[in-house]
This record gives C-alpha cells, sequence and structure tokens, in this order.
C-alpha cells in the first residue's frame, strides 16, 4: 500500500495515566510534529470489563480528541492480552505448551487456535472496527502484537498437526514414516490413531515439521483477524501486524515462531518493531538487518511500529543518536517512525522501559531532540515517502533450516535440541560484515522466485540446512546463468524433511561449488575447553593473503577440491591437505562455500575478494563502518545518498555519487569531495538518478 505522508508518531496509553493529561500530551505532541499514535492493542480490558459489557468511552476519546488535533491513528486489536474475566471462566483458552498449562499474569498466554478465544476476540474486534473505521483520521489496522504460535500444544493443535501431515502425505503412513525415519527407536506409526506427542519426540525431523505447522497457525489467526478487518476497513486505511525479531535482549535474527514472508502476503504493509543497543555500542546493524528483512518481504517501504526512545538506563541515547537512529531507519526503507512509547509507564512490568516523556511528563533531551527530527521531517518527510532499493545483493533465508538447526546444532552437542536459534547466529555472521563494507542487500525466502528473477549478481546462504532438492536447484541454475553465489558450512545438508542426503555432501551443489566432503571435526584441539587458544587456525592463498591463521569455531568440514579451488586451508598436522574456503567456475558464475565458523575478520576478507572478482567493489567500499552509505531512489527517480558516522570520532568522509546536492543546503558537490561527519552525525545529498 503506498501511504501519502510520513508519519512520525509513538504508542500512546491514556488508559495507563495515572492522571488524566490528554490534552497537555496532545500539545507536546503537536509542538513535536508527531503526526501519528498506536492506540487500542493493549487494553481489552478497559473496553469490555464484564464479559459482553463494553465501554469505548477512553477510545472515543483518544481518536476524536486526535483528530481535533489533526493526529492519524492506528487502531490495535487487544487479543494479545486477555482480561482477568476471560481467563477465569474460559480456562480452556490458556495456553498449554511444553511446560503445561500456563497460568493466567502476563500476555500471549493464549491458545490462539480456541475457538472460545476466537469467538471473544471476534466480537471485540468487529465492536472495535466498527465504531472507529470511519474516523476520518483513521489511517490503519494493526491485527494482534508481535504475533507467535508461542509453542501451543493444546490436544485440538495436535488434532490439526495430524491432519496437516494427513495431507502433506496424502495419507500415506509409510510415506511419513520414510520421511521422517521413524523406524529408529520403534518410533514407527502404523495407525493414525496412535499419532504421538510431539513435544516430547526425539525426532527432528517430526519436531521440525510441528514448528512448521505451528508457524501456518500465526498465518491462519491473523488472516483471519484481517478478514474481519477488512469488512469494515475503506480502501485509504491499511491493516497490518507488528512484526518483531528473534529477541536477545535486544532485535537480533529472523524470528523462529512466524513466518513474516508468508503471513505478510495477507497484510496490506509491513510493519514492524526495532530494538537495538545506543551510547557506545550503537551500529545501525539492526536498523540496517530488520529493514532489509520488512522492505524486501514486499519490494516495499514499510513501518517502523515500535523502536526505542529513551528505553532502558544503558539504551538512553547519546546527543545526535536519535536523530541518527531515524535517518537510519528512513534510509532502510521506512515509511513511519513510532516510538515506544510516548509516555513512561508508572506501574507493572514495563515501568522502566521508558518512552520519550520520562515519569515526570516534562520536556527532556530525548523528547527535546524527537522535536527536532519532528520538525525536519515535517519540512522534508515527503521526498522519503515510497522510496526504493536497486540492490545487486541478496540473502536467502530459511525458517525452515532454521528450525531443523535447532534440533542439529552445530555448537557444543548435536543431540540436545537448542532454544537459541543458531541459525541466527550464522546469519548474522555473514550479514554483519557486509553492511560494515556498504554493500546493500534484499534478503529473500529460499524458492521465492524473485531470487532468479530480479537480477541479482551475487546471493549469500548462510546455513541452508534443511531444503528441497528443487529449491537447490534454483540456486543451481542461478549460478549457471551467470549469477554468483558464497554458501557456508552445512548448507544443503538434509532435504526439506531433515534427512541426511545420501550423497557425498554437500550433496546437490557439490558439483556447483566444485567441492565435496566427507568429514567433519570440531576445530578446537581440546574439546570441550571451550578456549580460542585451542581453536584450530584457517590461512588464505595468495588471492586472500589477508586471511592468516584465523581462528574458526565450532564445526569444520574437511573440503576436497574437485572442480574448483581452494581459497585456505587449515593450519592443523592431519586436516591441512583439506580447504577450508573454495571457489568454482560453473557455467557462467561462481559458486563459494566456506567449511567452518568463519570469524568477522576472514569473513570481512571473502567478501572483499568477492566482490572485486565479481564486478561490485565500488567506491562505497573503500569507505567503511563506522562510516555507512545507503542509497534510495525516491518517487522522481532522484538518488539520495545517505551518509552516517557510527562513532564518537569526527569522521571525514569522501563523496561517491557523481554529483549531488545537500538535502536541506543545497550546497553543491562532486564525486571524491570530502566533508566532515560529527560525532553520531549525518549527511543527506540528492543526487542524479543512478544506483
Amino acid at each position: 500500500m503506498v501511504l501519502q505522508d510520513f508519519l512520525y508518531g509513538a504508542a500512546y496509553y491514556y488508559e495507563y495515566l495515572p492522571y488524566d493529561r490528554l490534552d497537555k500530551d496532545i500539545e507536546m505532541m503537536q509542538a513535536a510534529n508527531i503526526n501519528v499514535v498506536r492506540i487500542g492493542e493493549s487494553t481489552w480490558s478497559t473496553y469490555e470489563p464484564q464479559e459482553g459489557v463494553f465501554d469505548f468511552s477512553k477510545l472515543d476519546k483518544v481518536v476524536d480528541a486526535m483528530n481535533a488535533a489533526g493526529i492519524k491513528v492506528i487502531i490495535g486489536t487487544p487479543t494479545y492480552a486477555i482480561p482477568t474475566w476471560l481467563a477465569k471462566k474460559y480456562p480452556e483458552v490458556l495456553l498449554t505448551d511444553k511446560s503445561g498449562k500456563r497460568e493466567y499474569g502476563g500476555r500471549q498466554l493464549i491458545d490462539i487456535t480456541n475457538p472460545t478465544f476466537r469467538i471473544l476476540s471476534e466480537r471485540i474486534i468487529r465492536k472495535m472496527i466498527k465504531r472507529t473505521a470511519d474516523k476520518p483520521n483513521v489511517v490503519g489496522f494493526q491485527v494482534d502484537n508481535e504475533t507467535k504460535h508461542f509453542d501451543t500444544s493444546s490436544a485440538n493443535v495436535y488434532i490439526a498437526f495430524q491432519k496437516w501431515l494427513k495431507q502433506k502425505f496424502n495419507g500415506d503412513l509409510d510415506a511419513m514414516n520414510h520421511a521422517y525415519g521413524f523406524d529408529y527407536w520403534s518410533n514407527r506409526i502404523n495407525s493414525w490413531e496412535d499419532f504421538p506427542p510431539a513435544n516430547s519426540t526425539i525426532n527432528g525431523s517430526f519436531g521440525t515439521a510441528f514448528e512448521a505447522f505451528k508457524r501456518t497457525l500465526v498465518v491462519d489467526f491473523l488472516s483471519w483477524q484481517v478478514g474481519i478487518v477488512n469488512e469494515y476497513k475503506h480502501d485509504n486505511q491499511f491493516v497490518t501486524n507488528n512484526f518483531d525479531f528473534e529477541w536477545r535482549k535486544q532485535s537480533f535474527g529472523l524470528n523462529a515462531d512466524a513466518n513474516h514472508f508468508e503471513i505478510s502476503k495477507h497484510f496490506d504493509i509491513t510493519a514492524i518493531d526495532v530494538y537495538h543497543p545506543t551510547q557506545d555500542n550503537l551500529t545501525g546493524t539492526e536498523i540496517a538487518f530488520c529493514g532489509d528483512v520488512a522492505r524486501s518481504i514486499k519490494d516495499a517501504n514499510y513501518i517502523v511500529m515500535e523502536t526505542e526512545a529513551q528505553a532502558f538506563r544503558h539504551w538512553v541515547p547519546y546527543p545526535g543518536q536519535l536523530t541518527l537512529q531515524a535517518y537510519s531507519h528512513i534510509a532502510s526503507g521506512a515509511n513511519m517512525i513510532g516510538y515506544w512509547h510516548w509516555h513512561s509507564i508508572h506501574n507493572s512490568y514495563e515501568t522502566y522501559w521508558k518512552g520519550l516523556l520520562g515519569h515526570d511528563f516534562k520536556p527532556n533531551p530525548v523528547y527535546n531532540e524527537a522535536k527536532v527530527i519532528g520538525q525536519e521531517l515535517h519540512d522534508n518527510g515527503a521526498v522519503f515517502v515510497n522510496t526504493h532499493k536497486q540492490n545487486r545483493v541478496a540473502f536467502v533465508v530459511s525458517n525452515q533450516a532454521l528450525s531443523a538447526v535447532d534440533w542439529f546444532p552445530y555448537q557444543n552437542t548435536i543431540f540436545d535440541k537448542t532454544a537459541t536459534h543458531q541459525y541466527n547466529d550464522v546469519l548474522r555472521a555473514y550479514y554483519d560484515p557486509l553492511y560494515k563494507l556498504n554493500v546493500e542487500v534484499d534478503i529473500r525466502q529460499i524458492g521465492d522466485p524473485r531470487i532468479n528473477n530480479d537480477n541479482y549478481d551475487f546471493l549469500v546462504v548462510p546455513m541452508l540446512y534443511s531444503v528441497s532438492d528443487a529449491d537447490l536447484q534454483q540456486l543451481n541454475t542461478f549460478v549457471k546463468n551467470g549469477g554468483n553465489i558464497l554458501y557456508s558450512f552445512r548448507s544443503g545438508f538434509t532435504n526439506q524433511d531433515v534427512q541426511v542426503r545420501t550423497d557425498v555432501q554437500p550433496a546437490l551443489i557439490s558439483e556447483a561449488v566444485g567441492a565435496e566432503y566427507e568429514l567433519f571435526v570440531e576445530p578446537n584441539r581440546n574439546y570441550g575447553t571451550g578456549k580460542s587458544e585451542d581453536n584450530i587456525t584457517i590461512t588464505g592463498t595468495a588471492e586472500l593473503a589477508q586471511i592468516k591463521d584465523q581462528p574458526i569455531q565450532y564445526w569444520m568440514e574437511l573440503l576436497t577440491p574437485t572442480t574448483g579451488k581452494a581459497l585456505a586451508t587449515y593450519n592443523h598436522p592431519y586436516w591441512g591437505k583439506y580447504a577450508a574456503i573454495t571457489e568454482n567456475q560453473f557455467g557462467q558464475g561462481k559458486a563459494f562455500y566456506t567449511g567452518s565458523y568463519l570469524n568477522e575478520k576472514s569473513i570481512t576478507a571473502l567478501y572483499r575478494y568477492i566482490l572485486k572478482k565479481i564486478g561490485l567493489w565500488t567506491v562505497r567500499q573503500e569507505q567503511q563502518f563506522p562510516i555507512i552509505n545507503k542509497r534510495l531512489v525516491t518517487k522522481d527517480n532522484t538518488t539520495l545518498d545517505f551518509y552516517f558516522n557510527y562513532s564518537n570520532d569526527i569522521q571525514t568522509v569522501k563523496f561517491s555519487s557523481e554529483t549531488g546536492q545537500g538535502l536541506t543546503t543545497n550546497e553543491t558537490i562532486k564525486k571524491g569531495d570530502s566533508f566532515t561527519l560529527k560525532p553520531w552525525g549525518y549527511q543527506i545529498f540528492k543526487a542524479a538518478a543512478q544506483y
């Protein structure tokens, strides 16, 4: 969906206020040029204090007051946190997960498939949307919030899972037993009535299938809500959700419990939340990664529904950082920046997750900086709306591989399922160095036809551990036709059912990468010590001379080149004859493969080599982190060049486009001209159409 204006705002919780200050809040919002608020998604118990008794007076009051002030509103459906009366009267709606029946208290403790929950949710959704859809300032709707499957495992979920598998295998138990290797430890299922529980399984194929199935429940739940909202919303209103990412005390990687690529097919626009370190640890990497995922899903601009303002005491931004963060979101393709949240909360769980306003509601340095940003976006926001990128590099990612790696991790023991989503460590290990080299990327789901149709020059494929033959052939075709590809270790190892392929590894991509292996080992000379001095190292050939005695971790494939060549080998008395990194000409393109978990220095050196080899190294790569350079193409085909300084030091920067003009200064600049960026500073230039 195309938005007409750049949206700048915050989540607003009138219901949480210790006293009524709506008019004062609106006055301060207007002073900051805030033009949108999200409301309603967290307060079901306020709107329906007793079953069937509704009180929307606070919702109405906020919507109408914002309308009078010229502030737009996004309405959230309040289904992710249920009222106490609902849990008490209908305890069957509470989540049953691996730990058993959950008790009421927090949020997201419901079984999203439960029929009673659906009935009660539909009633309040319809009432909220019906009374707000015709309001002139309501621009969109957010269904639920940060939705995942929450490991729901109730009886009705198992029944649905059984039906899903019956459909997947056309009712053929023998086919399922063979695909999942159920003869192992007498797990064979000889009757559908003997269908076993998935939470206690030791079978990674079955467990990964259960994860895939549960992700479909999220698609079903949210598309069901979208269907209700669509009955009332107008053509100029959007519907979305607020996607979150794997949480490691910050936004980190793909969400294991929801497939955002599939869910977004039902939305008008993609919306995300992005949370990240600040102060000396602000790098912009999380902003870029999450933004690249969001933008790539629909090849369109997206909404940042939530991002931090003051947040935690270790995230309070230095002066200038809030501005740097805002323009970093914009440079990734955001059409909206929404802070979580407007005012800090005075009670309960998120008391110390602070908003734009502190607990005293007074202007503060963060709010004052937000005012400056708001004025700039009021003056120049139109140029940032509905931009696009023309990236030549893409990552290929997979929720299926993520879940399979959970079952068969590469760190530590291989017998215990892990909850740490080690796939995302590899994804970020390859994403972050490319970001720091100022190579902008799209992020595609495996199997997406755009992989072959979007004229990419280079694909990066981190740990594609579980993948179908057809999807691997798609990647082989990409290389044959002149594309270039980089695979990490363990790619292609199992099929879509997490069954290890019987070919010499890396199986269907062996010919493309021009190498194979039969042995993989622990790259620590004294297994279990975890000491870095015990790690095996690698050294590059003359072409990769920057890699010298660099340590590797966790996993080590002993690669033997066939038609390819070694770019690096292991420094080891017995394993030294094997390759650690390979390169191969395959058809018209090149395939590269890494056999171990490399450190950032080695991956960066490999990227330098590849980018130069395939003709993607440009003047933009000559300037690297902490200088970050991003580009957008505007509606009128003008290029916007963004330069960011992610450091405490003044940086001298060289302009990389042919000619440009300062967005706000109108100062003319030419390629190679130098300018300075103050600590945590930025510059934006308009340039002639290029990329």
